[in-house]
């Protein structure tokens, strides 16, 4: 039996009732060794403090945050595209923190979320998408399956959560 999973767009009213949740869903994914832009350990109170800052965005009209959620209202995953750009770029957006809780992976939740995205990109005008990735990951194969075309690979570019240096492959879309 598959389990009810829905896409939806978070609005500015609810992002702060949604902060827990989305924290426990990127603490998961921090101690499971994304490379989301944290260091372990990840403290709850910072994990927190990130979402509300995302809050106070999705509040402020400078970005959309989506979450899946189970039958229950549990989040398992979620994404954010953020649309407050510079004067030059009105027409571009980034996509941002695209997390899926380890226990609802390999159900389609990912690929689902990055087809909302574009959804979401389009009913803003927006027709150039760009985001990054750890080089190698199961996230950079699910972005050339959803036609996310390859710009390339910057060697060091970040950290993994435990303190190796890891490669990030930049991709764009144009919708």
């Amino acid at each position: 039996m598959t389990e009810e999973v829905i896409v939806r767009r978070v609005g500015a009213n609810e992002a702060t009732a949604c902060v827990e949740a989305l924290a426990d869903v990127l603490i998961n994914c921090v101690e499971g060794g994304a490379s989301v832009g944290f260091m372990l350990p990840l403290t709850r109170e910072k994990a927190v403090a990130f979402w509300r800052r995302v809050a106070d965005g999705v509040a402020r009209g400078e970005r959309l945050l989506l979450v899946a959620e189970d039958g229950d209202g549990q989040i398992l995953g979620t994404v954010q595209l953020i649309i407050a750009m510079p004067d030059n770029q009105p027409h571009r957006a980034d996509v941002a923190k695209m997390l899926v809780h380890r226990k609802a992976r390999r159900r389609g939740i990912a690929q689902r979320l990055m087809a909302a995205i574009d959804d979401a990109a389009r009913k803003e005008s927006k027709t150039v998408l760009v985001l990054d990735t750890v080089t190698g990951s199961d996230a950079e194969r699910l972005y050339e399956r959803a036609g996310w075309q390859r710009v390339g690979i910057i060697p060091k570019y970040a950290l993994m959560p435990t303190g190796e240096f890891c490669a990030t492959t930049f991709f764009f879309k144009h919708l």
